[in-house]
């Protein structure tokens, strides 16, 4: 399983992560695409080479015309709700968004949809936040694990005066995270879009073991002598194939009793587009016998809100339950495999016993059946068979037509 790993000894900012992501192996190109995939016209990307107390990093900086000085969560969402998104890089995007709100309305003692984001609502920390959460897809990481923070000190100037490091807004997002102050006179080392993406691709310390495979430096903006100003961002695999990837989750619950089917199987879908890891329609019997089903819905901690909101949106429920649980997963990868000249996306597992095991997305064998006019059970079956081949469960023999590689 491909992991990342955040080693932020000098804090990180929405540049920096970018500037990491591309230096671990995101295509370039991609990122001077990004503002047009939303919308944002004029847009330019600068990336540069450069140095930090004698390391070679990556830094990225955006040349933006004359924008709104912030904006509020309502222009943000219609902002990312028509970019060319994933629909999971999208749902990412938006909790750290809402994260950020959220921190900003509690300080300032306001609704988060009332709460004007000056820097955070500005061009490039949309560009940031968006940037890293489609990076950290694009690299095919499937989990993110962050070191203690260097948060800096001293004071910061902000839209509402000088304000302490580190700032009120970005303590509270950073809130059941490790952090350090300091070094003496560094300033702010973390920024609220920084905290934000933390919070949202966190899943906790780093592993005690991992197969290191490439780093990556994204510089920040200040040089000063001595330090190397930057993040480093580890690309790796799981020491152990067998072992088991271990998540504090969050569990949304509600029992309905006034749905009807289709309606109920709309609004797992919203939620599952929202970002949900699992929804599950389960039947039970309510008070005074009635048939009813109880809703229940798998989340990272980070989309928790988000998905709660949704349900209220989207169901008739009028009160929910919030449970952590920890959730033991096998390790995973995803590959792509042809099959009758199509591409399959192929899961592949470990199980604690070393099995291993493939599964292809019924999606994209659908998508198949239906183009090709061939039975659904035919490509089942030859996605079976390159399933296994990936997983390393059969000889390499296989009916004409299937062909397998690796992303």
């Amino acid at each position: 399983m491909k992991i990342a790993i955040l080693d932020p000894f000098s804090g990180i900012s929405g540049d920096m992560m970018l500037g990491a992501l591309l230096d671990a192996g995101l295509d370039a190109d991609w990122l001077r695409a990004l503002p047009g995939h939303l919308g944002l016209a004029g847009v330019t990307v600068r990336i540069e080479r450069v140095q930090r107390a004698g390391i070679a990093c990556t830094k990225v900086d955006f040349d933006i015309p004359p924008q709104p000085h912030g904006r509020h969560m309502k222009e943000i969402r219609a902002l990312v709700a028509k970019a060319e998104l994933p629909e999971r890089v999208r749902a990412r995007a938006l909790a750290a968004f809402e994260a950020i709100a959220a921190a900003e309305g509690e300080i300032h003692g306001v609704s988060p949809e009332k709460v004007h984001l000056h820097e955070v609502g500005a061009v490039d920390a949309i560009l940031d936040i968006v940037g890293a959460m489609w990076g950290v897809d694009l690299l095919g990481i499937e989990c993110v694990y962050c070191g203690p923070l260097q948060v800096g000190d001293g004071t910061v100037q902000a839209a509402h005066g000088t304000l302490p490091v580190p700032a009120p807004a970005t303590l509270k997002l950073l809130e059941g995270h490790p952090i350090r102050p300091g070094p003496e006179g560094a300033g702010e080392l973390v920024t609220p879009t920084g905290a934000a993406i933390v919070r949202v691709l966190s899943s906790g310390a780093p592993p005690a073991a991992y197969v290191p495979l490439r780093g990556g430096f994204g510089a920040g903006t200040k040089d000063p002598h001595g330090r190397p100003n930057m993040l480093r961002l580890i690309l790796a695999e799981s020491a152990s194939r067998e072992a088991l990837l271990v998540e504090q989750l969050v569990q949304l619950a509600t029992d309905i009793d006034d749905m009807d089917g289709e309606s109920l199987a709309a609004a797992a879908d919203a939620l599952r587009a929202a970002g949900a890891l699992d929804v599950v329609l389960v039947p039970t019997q309510m008070k005074k016998g009635r048939p009813g089903v109880r809703l229940e819905v798998l989340s990272a901690a980070a989309l928790a809100d988000g998905l709660e909101s949704a349900i209220f949106a989207e169901t008739t429920a009028i009160g929910v339950r919030r449970m952590i649980v920890e959730r033991h997963a096998l390790p995973r990868e995803e590959r792509v495999v042809r099959v009758f000249g199509r591409d399959v996306r192929v899961k592949l597992v470990t199980t604690p016993g070393g099995i291993r095991r493939g599964k292809a997305e019924f999606e994209d064998i659908a998508r198949i059946a239906a183009e090709t006019g061939r039975p659904f059970r035919d490509v089942q079956a030859a996605a079976r068979l390159a399933a296994e081949e990936a997983a390393g469960l059969t000889n390499g023999s296989q009916p004409a037509g299937i062909a397998s590689h690796g992303r």
